[in-house]
């Protein structure tokens, strides 16, 4: 009994089997309803004291970007994007910086003068760990240099890359109508055809570019049966209304509520993946919840905030497609990073990377991020890539405990982060909004 005490106190510290279930009275259902656990039991990943603190920071930069993807979804249509795709890109580009043009990526991404080894070395731990955590599903981190044939990288950045990023540099003819289909082809095969493209054409007179794929196919501790999906309305924001597949099953699954949003953590697999769902409160918006995630960190909506409930859960089954060369506004993956802090790194004559390329100084001349999410009875897939394009400068409870029930129906639109929860590290953000 005692252990069991401590399961509810700490709920994400135990994950019953997702085939136990708890039957209890519901006077609405005229009967008894059976609730699933879902109540996580994580492998945590080994992170050092520093590490910890760039995970958490790095957070921030996360939900940071999250709030400028939403201030550039003027059309409310809805996004997903990976801001840990766009660190690992920038993290490569880091490592070969020096000066202000590397503070500004460090501070930027949250590394916070951490120096260019630890940096390293923390991306060298989450593409070599994070796929472990949980091996009921499918993770890949993937990492490629595909370079000019006519430059040199030098052999300090040529190993860095292989040691702690996994990448191999290619040197590719970009003057060949074959290296296009090479460089998309990579991208297809890192996503399982979910981002077939990256690139619409080549830039001749590039020197390189840094590809960053990330891969996530996983199914829910507790899949929702197709049976109980329902044709039911959703209600956008400017209140027009429109009928959506809605999955529906009965859970315990951690919760928590504040002025702004409900929130509900949803888990994948053995409960190391998971993702957060935040619901308006009743006069908030998604712009609101975002915004309180840029003002207040993930720690204040994380799991120590959670606590298990009898959930009825209605979800949409939905599927997202990002593009940030699509983005409102006029914005774009560079003007939006070169806005929240990253600047000298675009500027071709203020570039500080001396240390990638042999032939001379590089700076960033073009970014793009594809991402897409699929979610269903089964579980979620998402995929993301981010590409730089660089060029030469100048040029578990008890079965019968109490629970409080709640109603978490995300019959309008909602926020979703997707990490992983002993390092909280954020893989993917994103709005729905049913359209």
């Amino acid at each position: 009994m005692k252990t069991k005490i401590l399961l509810l106190t700490l709920p994400l510290m135990a994950l019953t089997s997702c085939s136990d279930m708890s039957n209890m009275e519901d006077p609405q259902q005229g009967g008894s309803v059976q609730y699933v656990l879902m109540v996580p039991n994580i492998k945590p990943l080994q992170l050092t004291a520093e590490q910890k603190t760039f995970a958490a920071d790095n957070n921030q930069f996360a939900l940071r970007f999250l709030q400028a993807a939403d201030q550039a979804d003027q059309g409310g249509q809805g996004f997903v994007y990976s801001p840990l795709s766009i660190t690992y890109v920038l993290a490569m580009v880091n490592s070969a910086a020096e000066g202000q043009t590397r503070q500004e990526l460090e501070q930027t991404l949250g590394f916070h003068k951490g120096g260019i080894e630890a940096v390293n070395h923390y991306c060298q731990k989450l593409i070599e760990g994070l796929p472990l955590a949980d091996e009921s599903l499918q993770l890949s981190l993937a990492n490629g240099i595909f370079l000019n044939s006519q430059f040199t990288l030098k052999a300090q950045f040529e190993q860095d890359m292989q040691q702690y990023f996994h990448a191999q540099a290619q040197a590719l003819d970009f003057a060949d109508p074959a290296t296009l289909d090479l460089i998309n082809g990579w991208c297809r095969r890192q996503t399982q055809g979910m981002i077939p493209t990256i690139l619409d054409k080549l830039n001749p007179d590039a020197v390189s570019y840094l590809l960053n794929a990330i891969h996530l196919k996983a199914e829910w501790t507790s899949k929702f049966d197709e049976k109980a999906t329902r044709e039911e309305t959703f209600t956008a924001e400017d209140g027009t209304a429109r009928k959506l597949p809605l999955m529906h099953q009965h859970v315990f699954v951690n919760y928590t509520r504040n002025d702004v949003f409900s929130s509900i953590d949803i888990p994948f697999g053995n409960g190391t993946w998971s993702m957060a769902v935040m619901l308006p409160e009743e006069g908030k918006s998604t712009r609101d919840v975002v915004r309180w995630l840029s003002e207040n960190g993930w720690d204040d909506a994380s799991p120590r905030s959670f606590a298990p409930h009898a959930v009825d859960l209605k979800l949409p089954r939905f599927a997202v497609r990002s593009d940030t060369d699509q983005m409102g506004g006029g914005q774009s993956l560079p003007s939006l990073l070169q806005d929240m802090g990253i600047r000298e790194a675009f500027h071709p004559s203020l570039a500080n990377i001396p240390n990638m390329c042999q032939e001379g100084g590089v700076f960033v001349s073009n970014m793009r991020q594809k991402a897409a999410i699929d979610v269903n009875e089964e579980g979620a897939e998402a995929s993301a890539v981010t590409m730089a394009e660089v060029s030469v400068t100048g040029a578990g409870p008890e079965t019968d405990a109490q629970y409080q029930k709640v109603d978490f129906h995300a019959n309008r639109p909602f926020v979703y982060v997707i990490r992983e929860q002993s390092s909280g590290v954020i893989l993917f953000v994103g709005k729905y909004t049913g359209k």
